[in-house]
């Protein structure tokens, strides 16, 4: 089974540098050749690299202790050590360092193929060559190489996306993010299907927007009940929100209420992101019945109706995502052929 890791701690150390060498040279008719050590080479560094086809920190959590490789010591007839090799250590876009021991923040990794040196290698001892001298004609000692640097840290990963899905178990979210984007998550008719969150890449009026389907949230989620606060946390790095209800359930006229009230309850700011709120599942009779007043009861809110069985909506839901994306004059700017769906309207 598939697991998603948004944490992991980790102990990382850079390599230690080689020692120099003591060595004299030695050749036929030279029997008193000077020093002729080499240095040692320089410590591996550790390095982070961003990776956008990373989704999950799940690849670090088989081994936690991660080591940059040692200089090689140097060697006679000034013959320099090899340095180590650099330890590169691959994250996802959203990956966050923090100090495991103050809690404070190290770095915020977003952009790919974005590379940082965390911990520099120790530099290599110095050869023995180095320390001739007249007054020293055959030094018969050489430097150590430095320590590398060791430091336990704690990985996290925010999801970062445009538009993440939030709504109860069971209201949709996985059958729409099929039906928009290029993603293949798991879809079945009971609660709690998703228990990981799953991105999608959608493509409409001439860019690609990231959406995150965030496992289904539950009245007391943002005090541990259900999922939890497991991954209300990777709500807070969406650009903006889509609030999903599904209309043919019972008491969905409370939902969008009891939603807020959530992500109020773990960060109030959450609750001020930009939103839309989509009525699902209007294939089913109940819920096209219940759409005229879903839009009623919220006239202030920006609202819209899709069926990913019968894709009813969904051109104007895109639409919809775009200006939301990236604010409403530009998404305007580029809309695609086909004019106004009847399943959005849009109070602004």
């Amino acid at each position: 089974m598939y697991t998603f890791v948004d944490e992991v701690i980790l102990d990382v150390a850079s390599g230690s540098g080689g020692a120099g060498c003591v060595s004299f040279r030695r050749e036929k008719y030279i029997p008193r050749g000077g020093p002729d050590g080499g240095d040692g080479g320089r410590g591996g560094d550790v390095v982070f690299v961003v990776r956008r086809n990373l989704k999950t920190l799940r690849h670090l959590r088989k081994n936690p202790h991660l080591r940059a490789g040692n200089g090689s010591p140097g060697e006679g007839r000034q013959r320099h050590g090899r340095d180590g090799a650099d330890l590169e250590i691959l994250l996802p876009p959203g990956s966050l360092l923090n100090e495991v021991d103050t809690g404070s923040h190290i770095r915020e990794f977003l952009a790919e193929g974005e590379r940082w040196v965390f911990l520099g290698g120790g530099m290599g001892g110095k050869g023995n060559t180095h320390f001739k001298s007249s007054r020293i004609r055959a030094p018969r000692f050489a430097q150590p190489g430095m320590p590398g640097a060791e430091r336990r840290i704690r990985v996290e990963l925010n999801i970062i996306a445009d538009i993440g899905f939030v709504g109860f178990p069971n209201a949709g979210k996985s059958s729409l993010l099929a039906v928009l984007s290029n993603a293949r998550p798991e879809v079945a008719d009971y609660p709690f299907t998703t228990k990981i969150p799953n991105l999608g890449v959608m493509s409409a009026y001439g860019r690609e927007l990231i959406l995150a389907d965030i496992p289904g949230i539950i009245e007391g989620a943002s005090l541990g009940a259900g999922l939890g606060l497991k991954f209300l946390k990777h709500i807070s790095r969406t650009a903006a929100l889509a609030f999903l209800v599904d209309l043919s359930a019972p008491g969905w006229e409370t939902a969008f209420g009891v939603l807020l009230q959530e992500l109020r309850g773990y960060a109030p700011e959450l609750a001020e992101k930009k939103r839309i709120l989509v009525g699902t599942k209007l294939d089913i009779e109940e819920a096209g019945r219940a759409f005229p007043r879903f839009r009623e009861q919220y006239p202030d809110e920006r609202t819209a109706g899709v069926s990913a069985h019968t894709h009813a909506g969904l051109d104007a839901l895109k639409k919809e995502f775009a200006c939301l994306a990236d604010g409403e004059a530009e998404a305007q700017s580029r809309e695609e052929p086909g004019g106004e769906d009847r399943g959005t309207r849009r109070d602004f």
